[in-house]
């Protein structure tokens, strides 16, 4: 439904169209002269302004122009109950969206107007939902993962989705946090809203305020006209907070209170307005720790954490880089107009025992640039970059001459983790040299089938 509001200098005009408007469902407030309309324009964010031309203090078409440079996105329809050519002219001129006769037929005349408005509003949110989906289906946005706490995460995402709660996203860099969120909104009563995404560390205070809650004209230097912040903007839908470690002190105030009440004041307003969105925030920092050191505070931690998820480095679900790294190079190709239809088996062995730094992101980049390096019809060692190359050798501590079973690095290593790694290994590579035949493969790492089979499922070989 759309916010309305109604100028007429006669009471009984405004009575009967917030009347009948609101019957309809919208939201109605109306002003009976062309500076109460003003003031009203100044303090809040209408979708449709309906307005008399004949009025004492100014014209409706005075306060078009007004209009039109405070809150160029409202839509502007003119009424009179004497028409005249020249009011008619200077209505278009002016960029009056519609010019309605008062009489008798004054509802009826309205109605498929503020009608055709509100439709318009929706379609520009059910395109916004098509374009999403579109990208979900053709996996641009599609999660990927079959390892046991990528399944974990999946059965959580599907178990909360339909709720209201807050949700909590936490990981490194490159993880997919924006991913997650994209599939509790779109497995969620909200799919059809908006998804609004903001890098709270990409702004400054100032200007992530404004971007959050809007302003209004004149609310400070370079604010030419209303324009409405995030939270309006996800009405219904879902407003993703990513890095909101990176907000400031007095920023995390304000979210606080708006988390808290459901309400938001523009800069510059005097006004609030009621919100319905949903929050998903998501951080690569340690919120306790930056609690503890008073950089996060705790109430707004407690309002944001009522869901947590924690998704883990790539580093600890290996066995899902030959499904990324796969699901990467379908799409490059496609885009490149490349036929490589694989990776050859030298080439995943470093992807699966590279660290992942920059997790996800980083595998996908490096993909892309294999892709595009690749002159072959398969992904080749010699197209990866040299640190996914030389790490192979590096992570391995060389035996050392005295006996002393080898020689550990000076920053540590996980044990269990690195045991895991040669196995792997060490199971490719015998595959490699057997062109596949794992019985072969089998006898060359002098195991039985049964063990090597055991080996290959565990680390989804």
């Amino acid at each position: 439904m759309a916010h309305l509001l109604i100028v007429d200098d006669e009471h009984s005009i405004c009575e009967l169209l917030e009347i009948s408007f609101r019957k309809e469902g919208h939201k109605v407030e109306t002003a009976t002269s062309g500076e109460a309309a003003k003031r009203q324009l100044a303090s809040r964010i209408f979708d449709i302004v309906v307005s008399d031309i004949c009025m004492p203090d100014m014209d409706g078409v005075e306060l078009l122009r007004y209009c039109k440079e405070t809150a160029p996105d409202t839509t502007f329809i003119l009424i009179t109950g004497v028409p005249t050519i020249d009011t008619a002219i200077a209505a278009v001129n002016f960029g009056a969206d519609r010019y309605v006769i008062k009489g008798d037929r004054l509802l009826d005349e309205l109605r498929p107007a503020v009608r055709q408005v509100t439709e318009n509003l929706a379609l520009k949110k059910e395109a916004g939902y098509l374009r999403r989906e579109l990208r979900r289906l053709t996996g641009l946005d599609h999660m990927i993962g079959t390892s046991p706490k990528m399944r974990v995460i999946f059965e959580l995402i599907e178990n909360i989705a339909p709720q209201p709660s807050r949700v909590l996203i936490t990981g490194e860099s490159g993880t997919g946090k924006e991913l997650v969120a994209r599939a509790i909104h779109e497995n969620s009563n909200r799919a059809k809203q908006p998804f609004i995404t903001i890098n709270c560390g990409a702004f400054p205070e100032t200007l992530l305020e404004s971007e959050l809650f809007g302003y209004m004209k004149g609310a400070f230097t370079g604010a030419n006209e209303n324009r409405r912040g995030l939270f309006h903007a996800a009405h219904g839908g879902t407003l993703f907070m990513d890095e909101i470690g990176n907000m400031s002190v007095t920023m995390q105030v304000k979210l606080y209170r708006v988390l808290q009440e459901g309400k938001v004041r523009p800069i510059g307003s005097t006004e609030e307005t009621e919100v319905d969105v949903r929050v998903i925030a998501a951080t690569n920092k340690n919120l306790e720790k930056e609690i503890a050191e008073g950089r996060f505070r705790e109430d707004l931690y407690y309002r944001l954490n009522v869901i947590p998820i924690h998704l883990p480095p790539l580093r600890e679900r290996r066995e899902d880089i030959p499904l990324l790294a796969r699901e990467f190079l379908g799409r490059f190709a496609k885009s490149m107009g490349k036929k490589i239809d694989g990776i050859e088996p030298e080439a995943m062995r470093l992807l699966e025992v590279y660290e992942w730094p920059g997790n996800v992101r980083e595998l996908e980049n490096t993909i892309e640039r294999a892709v595009a390096l690749e002159s072959g019809s398969r992904i080749s060692a010699e197209s990866l970059p040299d640190r996914v190359r030389n790490h192979s050798q590096a992570s391995v501590p060389h035996a050392s001459h005295n006996g002393d079973g080898g020689s550990l690095p000076d920053e540590g290593l996980n044990l269990e983790e690195h045991i895991q790694q040669i196995e792997r290994s060490y199971l490719l590579a015998a595959l490699e040299r057997s062109g596949g035949v794992r019985t072969q493969a089998a006898g060359l790492l002098r195991m039985s089938y049964r063990s090597f089979r055991h080996y290959a499922k565990k680390y989804g070989v």
